[in-house]
């Protein structure tokens, strides 16, 4: 079975948590700061942080374009809590110079949840993702208020005060969630992304 190389946007946030979740999950995981780095991956991981700060990196590192024909042509994307606010076309609460890279048609608001005081953990249900439920953790957290058509909801807040919340969606070759993965240990949703990855037609990396 061949190992796809997924990068994770490494420009702030929790890029060293996501590289080793990618590599126990089987991928071959390399953090992504130039042009030519994000040239040389099948996928990529935009990870929790600040995605405001995110946003001015990306045009610092001149990414932002890069970034945009590689979700046009099809490359595999997820998005953790800040990295989901990055994909979404629509942000409730941003500043009015954040630009993200708009590829799921989304409405999300940023730090949904509340503060940094606010965070939290609550067990999260992940259609595709095997295992019951996953036990989420939310750090000033966003939340998806809608979804367009072609938009799959693939994981919802289970009991509590945010019961029911949108916090995990896939469009096509992106998927996206409100919460930290690379934070618990559990290498499902890790897992689920590499499988994506994997799958997709026209990879550039087949070696073993």
């Amino acid at each position: 079975m061949t190992a796809p190389v997924i990068g994770v946007l490494a420009l702030q946030g929790d890029v060293r948590e996501h590289l080793a979740a990618l590599t126990a999950a089987g991928a071959d995981a390399r953090p992504v700061r130039r042009p030519a780095e994000l040239d040389d991956v099948d996928g990529l991981v935009i990870p929790g942080g600040e995605s405001t700060t995110i946003s001015k990196l990306a045009d610092i590192f001149e990414l932002r374009d890069p970034i945009d024909k590689r979700i046009a042509d099809g490359m595999p994307v997820y998005g953790s809590c800040a990295g989901m606010i990055m994909l979404a076309t629509e942000v409730l609460d941003g500043r009015p110079d954040q630009r993200g890279f708009s590829g799921i048609e989304m409405t999300v608001r940023r730090n949904a949840f509340g503060r940094q005081v606010d965070s939290f953990e609550a067990p999260v249900t992940i259609a595709g993702v095997p295992g019951g439920s996953f036990h989420a953790v939310f750090i000033r957290a966003p939340w998806v208020e809608r979804v367009g058509a072609g938009v799959e909801v693939i994981g919802t807040v289970t009991g509590g005060p945010a019961a029911d919340r949108i916090v995990a969606v896939r469009q096509g070759n992106l998927v996206a969630t409100s919460f930290h993965p690379e934070l618990t240990g559990d290498l499902r949703v890790h897992a689920y992304f590499v499988d994506l990855v994997r799958a997709t037609p026209g990879r550039r990396h087949l070696r073993a």
